[in-house]
């Protein structure tokens, strides 16, 4: 039978007409009282069962967890805490949840780590706080889509499987059907990747910009959004193995249009969070509301979660080179006094989220883009400045997360770009395609991108990267 979705029916003012709804009990009071929830929104459906005239095997089986259907009459409630609720004529149980079972599990009453949550992924999203999350996740993703669909931008399915290694790391996970246990090998004993599957040695990528760059120098704006992969042996509570990049690349785009670009965005993606997930956003600020009041003063948040969202809107992002960064940070107190991990004792330095988040929460107090970073620090496809020294980079820093968004004017002259990949051992043969596009109708062009579980992290408030994924992958961890 079709029912209608719990939120529909919350916001109805359809009285006294009849509806089926279908969902999982969160609780059931006094043989009377259940409170339904299907996903839909954070907030539960009370549904009243006429006890007294329900068959008691029936009743017995209305426990937490359980899947139910039940057609009834949507009345005013005549208690406190609703506005609505279900008068209940039928109620069938579609799946059983047995209560025994139920009391080893994250939905018994007892309150469980977000660790141990992680471990039951079958069951995490049933809670209000994952719930909350993961329902923000998926409309943060549309706002993205959004954006770029009304500004004219095409989106690109770059490839998951690639010979390339944009970032220039080496930490990639490689991809191969040769047998592991006896690979072929060429004369001098190495794996002979000749004889894989694609005929060369392969991985998964670590980011699409550069086949995204092609795209933008034949469509003119474009923007990838798909996985991402990194072998990096990290166990911060900032980094994943595997993640999900944003990544906009465009033809005739400087880099002061790129910041432009990165700002703008950003600040749509979270307004549109603001005003579509009220309930989730109000959930979420009040959870880390009780939680503060754990911690000493200094480690609480300096605003409620919707105010700092806020905040983010309706200011400039503060725009400052890496060379008036660089002064700030060696003349700062942290540094004076030794408090920083990496200390900044001169020029070139590369920046730690330690040095971000000062910049960002001490000194400026708003979101801050940097700019005009050394070349040596950056990867060898950011346009070289006429110093000779700095490239068209630019960093988003964001409060509490350091890094949000990474991007560059791109280097568009075939020499240059030569010069450079000559100077870090990188080969022409094998990013011959790339360089092509320096040879035929070569411009200026700029992009960048972000890392999308680092903006879920900073919208709802959570402290670790991996309660916005709903399959975590990181060191030793992929389960499920």
């Amino acid at each position: 039978m079709t029912h209608t979705p719990i939120i529909a029916l919350l916001e109805s003012d359809k009285i006294h007409q009849e509806f089926t709804v279908k969902g999982w009990v969160r609780s059931f009071r006094g043989n009377q009282f259940i409170a339904l929830n299907d996903g839909s929104t954070i907030n539960n459906l009370q549904c009243v069962v006429d006890f007294e005239n329900t068959d008691e095997a029936l009743l017995k089986r209305i426990t937490t967890g359980a899947a139910v259907a039940i057609k009834g009459t949507l009345e005013e409630s005549q208690g406190g805490g609703q506005r609505i609720e279900i008068k209940v004529k039928d109620i069938q149980i579609e799946g059983d949840a047995d209560p025994q079972e139920l009391k080893n599990t994250i939905l018994s009453p007892k309150r469980h780590s977000l660790e141990k949550l992680r471990e039951q992924a079958h069951l995490r999203v049933r809670t209000n706080t994952f719930g909350a999350v993961m329902r923000l996740r998926s409309k943060l993703s549309f706002a993205i889509h959004e954006y770029f669909n009304k500004n004219g931008y095409f989106h690109a399915h770059t490839p998951i499987i690639t010979g390339s290694d944009a970032e220039g790391a080496g930490e990639m996970f490689r991809v191969s059907a040769l047998d592991p246990e006896n690979p072929p090998r060429t004369e001098d004993g190495k794996i002979d990747y000749s004889k894989d599957f694609f005929g060369k040695e392969t991985n998964l990528t670590v980011s699409g910009q550069l086949e995204g760059e092609t795209y933008a120098l034949g469509l003119g704006k474009i923007y990838t959004f798909g996985p991402t992969f990194r072998a990096e042996n990290s166990n911060t509570s900032r980094h994943l193995a595997e993640f999900w990049m944003v990544e906009p690349e465009m033809a005739f785009c400087d880099l002061d249009g790129n910041m432009d670009l990165a700002e703008d965005f950003i600040k749509y993606v979270i307004n549109y969070a603001l005003e579509n997930c009220q309930d989730d956003l109000e959930f979420l600020e009040n959870r880390l509301i009780q939680e503060d009041k754990s911690k000493p003063e200094a480690d609480r948040a300096p605003m409620p979660l919707r105010e700092k969202l806020s905040f983010i809107v309706d200011n400039n992002f503060k725009r400052v080179s890496y060379t008036e960064a660089i002064d700030i940070l060696r003349n700062s107190k942290p540094n004076k006094k030794k408090k920083f991990k990496y200390p900044i004792n001169e020029w070139g330095a590369d920046l730690q989220s330690e040095h971000e988040r000062y910049l960002v929460e001490k000194h400026f107090n708003c979101p801050v883009i940097l700019f005009d970073y050394p070349a040596n620090i950056k990867a060898f496809y950011m346009r070289l400045n006429e110093d000779g020294k700095t490239v068209r980079a630019m960093d988003v820093l964001f409060p509490g997360i350091g890094e949000m968004v990474g991007g560059s004017q791109r280097e568009e002259r075939l020499d240059v770009l030569k010069e450079k990949m000559a100077a870090l051992d990188i080969s022409e043969e094998e990013l011959s395609w790339y360089l092509d596009t320096r040879k035929f109708g070569t411009c200026t062009h700029s992009g960048f991108g972000l890392g999308f579980e680092r903006l879920v992290l900073f919208v709802t408030g959570m402290t670790n990267i991996r309660d916005v994924i709903p399959y975590p992958r990181f060191p030793g961890h992929a389960e499920f």
